[in-house]
């Protein structure tokens, strides 16, 4: 066959026809996603620049394959009533959660809702993993369990604070933990009952719920240094509202950049790691506190006058604001974001950091500085169960109900 005839064959244009469809659906349902609130189908039309007789076949089959619903039709001026859209409440996905700190599960819905959520605060520093994944599928269990009736479970993402190899299906290391070369699917395979899980470092997970804080929507910045402060420090540069994860997948270890090289020693190796100062353990040892003490009780502390908690917090300040001072001149991004329990200090922090941002980044006058918090007490958890519905926004011929 002449190569011209082969092109022109009627299943290379179907081929083409499917692809395009495809598409057009994921920009459809991003848009209705990325509403905050309901959008009819004169508004996806505008908003994509289809038009309005596509966009109705489409959302007719987003809705007959579950992934969209219909509110009640509304009269808002002249012409025909506009019938506004949602994404369904019926497609949720799981986040779970384990640090040193606390085990939790969160059960989200494609709107971006928590639905159900379970959690314990257990001390896992040099822990098993098996007694951790055994607390852990206790949680899951009970997420699952409330999963809406007729509704479907896509997908459970979990969050360590370590290094996940490239597969997202083996931990390789969690120094604060004590694992190593862990695959947690093989504990939690009971109570899965066939869902999907995949692996993300915390801090990672963490910076994708707040670049998109619902599945297809953007948060508040697109660029920015993830800083994840718990028992240790993890890190995730975003550009684009992208997690860079690098080409290992190892990028974004911020807490063993160096502040002091020859200072403290680091479970992991080296020594004079910003962990070493910044992390929970190393303010509360310094502070001359029970290591159970939270970073939020230090910082009371420190308020009242104890004299050893406001000298670990200006330490572990200004080791901050030194180290993320080199990572913006590298990277030039406005926005360092305070997350997990270092952003319990951020009131107290955060005039330090600015000022050694300010002194030490070469394009600081030119450049809008800001170091804000993350409220998300469990955003790994979040940006697990996130990144499985970001999937069903982005493909979703693939969770069309049949």
């Amino acid at each position: 066959m002449h190569p011209l005839a082969a092109a022109a064959s009627p299943g290379v244009v179907l081929a083409h026809q499917s692809t395009l469809r495809e598409t057009n659906l994921a920009v459809v349902l991003r848009c209705v996603c990325a509403s905050e609130e309901p959008v009819s189908r004169a508004g996806v039309a505008a908003a994509t620049g289809l038009t309005r007789s596509t966009v109705s076949r489409l959302v007719d089959e987003l809705v007959a394959g579950g992934l969209v619903e219909e509110g009640t039709a509304q009269l808002a001026g002249p012409g025909r009533p506009a019938t506004p859209l949602r994404p369904t409440g019926r497609i949720c996905a799981v986040g779970l959660q384990v640090n040193a700190a606390h085990v939790a599960a969160r059960l989200l819905d494609l709107r971006g809702r928590v639905v159900a959520e379970a959690r314990s605060e257990p001390d896992l520093v040099g822990s098993e993993p098996a007694a951790a994944l055994q607390l852990l599928g206790v949680h899951l269990a009970q997420v699952l369990a409330q999963t809406p009736e007729g509704g479907r479970v896509v997908g459970a993402g979990l969050a360590l604070p370590g290094v996940v190899d490239g597969s997202g299906e083996r931990l390789l290391r969690a120094p604060n933990l004590g694992w190593q070369d862990l695959s947690p699917a093989a504990g939690l395979r009971e109570q899965l009952h066939g869902i999907p899980l995949s692996l993300g470092n915390e801090a990672n997970l963490a910076a994708h719920a707040f670049a998109q804080p619902a599945p297809g929507r953007q948060g508040r910045s697109s660029h920015f240094v993830y800083v994840s402060g718990e028992i240790g420090i993890g890190g995730a540069v975003v550009t684009d509202a992208r997690v860079q994860s690098g080409l290992h997948g190892f990028a974004g270890e911020i807490g063993h950049m160096p502040f002091r090289p020859g200072g403290d020693p680091c479970p992991c190796g080296s020594d004079g790691c910003l962990e070493r100062y910044a992390g929970r353990l190393a303010m509360t040892r310094r502070a001359g506190l029970p290591p159970a003490t939270t970073l939020a009780e230090l910082g009371r502390l420190a308020e009242e006058g104890h004299t050893g908690s406001r000298e670990a917090i200006d330490l572990a300040a200004e080791a901050l604001g030194v180290v993320l001072a080199g990572v913006v001149n590298l990277l030039d991004v406005p926005t360092i974001v305070l997350g997990g329990e270092i952003g319990d200090l951020a009131d107290r922090i955060t005039p330090t950091v600015e000022a050694r941002l300010r002194a030490r980044v070469m394009a600081a006058p030119w450049m809008p500085l800001e170091v804000v918090q993350d409220t998300d007490d469990v955003a790994g958890a979040t940006g697990g169960a996130l990144l499985h519905l970001t999937r069903v926004v982005t493909s979703p011929v693939a969770f069309l109900a049949t």
